[in-house]
């Protein structure tokens, strides 16, 4: 990991949990750290302790004034803010596009903002924070396992496409992880992801091995890639397993 020593490094959702965990891994290997969050005072007070910047914000536009903080430079940008409301079809459109817009249309954009200079200097790296959710879904919230889905797609877009080009991206998809998301999940956080969550250090040094391997597909849980086989091998079969969850959570 000497590669990331003076890297130019922009964690989002950088205030708490594993954005924070990221950013002082990035900092422990002597890269320049921006730290974003919509909470600036989280932001200000990560940064001072990694000897990082902060420009908190939100994560859909904080590339310019990122790349300002670190002299016109991004080589490593993690997508990692994201959120998890709870419910189904019939919450409302406004809790949807939140979703949509903060776990898949930040990295949308911020692509939009990297790439083209990614591909004039041939290289770049884009880290997205997906869960495990959006390789297998989350009983109790629809709007966070669509999401999710959606962001793992766009991840494998990314590298379809810009692959040979020297950009390289990955897809975390760790199981439970104790944050404040998972504190605030309820039931379902309870029974489904708690029992075997793990700390945000143990998904920052997940990644930084993933980087190290150039590996795509980043599962802090192993286990994660059984479940992924699962669904895929044998979904009715799958299906009903989570529907089994889903029924012990109404109970």
């Amino acid at each position: 990991m000497e590669t990331m020593r003076d890297a130019g490094v922009v964690v989002t959702g950088a205030g708490g949990g594993i954005g924070a965990a990221l950013a002082r891994a990035f900092a422990d290997l002597g890269a320049r750290v921006v730290v974003n969050d919509l909470d600036a005072d989280k932001a200000d007070a990560v940064a001072r302790e990694i000897g990082g910047t902060s420009v908190p914000g939100d994560a859909s536009a904080v590339v310019p004034a990122a790349r300002d903080a670190l002299g016109g430079r991004i080589d490593v940008f993690c997508a990692n803010a994201g959120i998890a409301p709870r419910g189904g079809p019939e919450a409302e459109d406004a809790v949807w596009d939140a979703a949509w817009d903060v776990n898949v249309m930040s990295h949308v954009r911020a692509a939009r903002e990297l790439v083209p200079h990614w591909l004039e200097r041939g290289e770049g790296r884009f880290v997205a924070t997906v869960s495990a959710a959006g390789l297998l879904t989350m009983v109790g919230s629809a709007p966070y396992s669509v999401s999710k889905h959606a962001a793992l797609a766009f991840a494998e877009w990314l590298s379809v496409t810009y692959r040979h080009r020297g950009i390289r991206v990955h897809a975390v998809c760790p199981q439970g992880v104790r944050t404040d998301m998972l504190r605030g999940s309820g039931r379902s956080g309870d029974l489904v992801l708690a029992p075997d969550a793990i700390e945000p250090e143990e998904v920052a040094a997940a990644v930084l091995a993933g980087i190290a391997e150039e590996r795509f597909l980043i599962l802090p849980h192993p286990k994660v890639a059984e479940y992924a086989t699962a669904r895929a091998t044998d979904p009715d079969r799958w299906l009903t397993g989570m529907n089994r969850m889903q029924q012990k959570l109404e109970r």
